[in-house]
Order: C-alpha cells, then sequence, then structure tokens
C-alpha cells in the first residue's frame, strides 16, 4: 500500500466519565458553560439560549434596534417552513414587516430594494439568507459587544453568581464532595 492508500486508522470516541453529587446532577467541575457564560462567548450561543434571546432583546429594544433580531429569528423559523403556500404567507409576512418601504418594523439592510415583492410568489428557504446575514454581522459586531457591558447582561450575570453562591447551592456541593473526597 502507498501512504495515500493506507488505512485509517480506527478512531474512537473518547469516553466521559460523569461525577454526580448526591441528587444526581453533574459535578460543577464537569459542567458545560451555561447561561451568561455561554453568552459571553458568542452570538450564536446566545441566540441558542430562549433566555439569552430574552434578554438580548431586551437590551436591543433599549437601543431601539429589536427589529435585528426579530428579523434574524423570523428568518431562521422562515427555514424551517413546509409547503409553498405556508412560506409563501410567511415570506410575504417578513417582507411585510421587516423589509418593504412601509414596514413597521424595517431592518437596514443593503440591497434591500432589490428584494421586491415579485420574489415572493416563489419562495425557498434561503431566500433571505443574505439579508439575514448582514444582520447577523451587524449584530455580531455592534450591538452584541455593548449587550456584553449592558446592565441587562451584568445584572443578570450577577444574579445567576448569587444563585451558584446561595447556600442550598453550596450545601449540595459539600454532599457532593463529602462523597467524593472520602
Amino acid at each position: 500500500l502507498s501512504w495515500n492508500q493506507a488505512p485509517l486508522p480506527a478512531v474512537f470516541p473518547p469516553v466521559r466519565l460523569e461525577i454526580n453529587d448526591s441528587e444526581g446532577h453533574p459535578s460543577s467541575s464537569h459542567q458545560t458553560l451555561k447561561g451568561t457564560s455561554k453568552w459571553a462567548t458568542s452570538l450564536e450561543n446566545l441566540l441558542e439560549d430562549p433566555e439569552g434571546v430574552k434578554r438580548f432583546r431586551e437590551f436591543l429594544k433599549k437601543e431601539f434596534s429589536e427589529e435585528n433580531v426579530l428579523f434574524w429569528l423570523a428568518c431562521e423559523e422562515f427555514k424551517k417552513t413546509q409547503g409553498k403556500k405556508q412560506m409563501q404567507e410567511k415570506a410575504k409576512e417578513i417582507y411585510m414587516t421587516f423589509l418593504s418601504s412601509k414596514a413597521s418594523s424595517q431592518v437596514n439592510v443593503e440591497g434591500q430594494s432589490r428584494l421586491n415583492e415579485t420574489i415572493l410568489e416563489t419562495p425557498h428557504p434561503l431566500m433571505f439568507q443574505k439579508l439575514q446575514d448582514q444582520i447577523f454581522n451587524l449584530m455580531k459586531y455592534d450591538s452584541y459587544s455593548r449587550f456584553l457591558k449592558s446592565d441587562v447582561f451584568l445584572n443578570h450575570k450577577k444574579s445567576e453568581e448569587q444563585e451558584e453562591n446561595s447556600p442550598e447551592a453550596q450545601t449540595a456541593a459539600k454532599r457532593a464532595s463529602r462523597i467524593y473526597n472520602t
């Protein structure tokens, strides 16, 4: 066999041992990031968390730019739409709400004028992708960094930390350490 014909070595997925506390919850050293810690790693992580979206919307509302995240969310939902009739209805709703010159929550995107109502007759799941990407980048490089410094984010982070440091949480941690450090 030549080097490019050699069989690939078998790769086994890593074994992950999970240590649980006395109540069956994973111990804190093995938990993945949650809440504000996860939101702070990327806008993508923030938008995957319903609570994160809620807090981000709250922040954007104060900045008078909530329409950006609403448009992004509408486009994500649109991609999952099945059936031509439903796609036409949702596409028209997105167009009228966010893209039309008479839109109630108009988003500021380039090339907006090139998207006219005739495209709504033959919708496809990615028809808004370019505009959605523009809005995502606008949020990522503009609003998101301000959100991470905002009172909305910092207050939520503080309340999360207070919950983690509550007597109940500490008691569970002590029970877990007694069980595993004997």
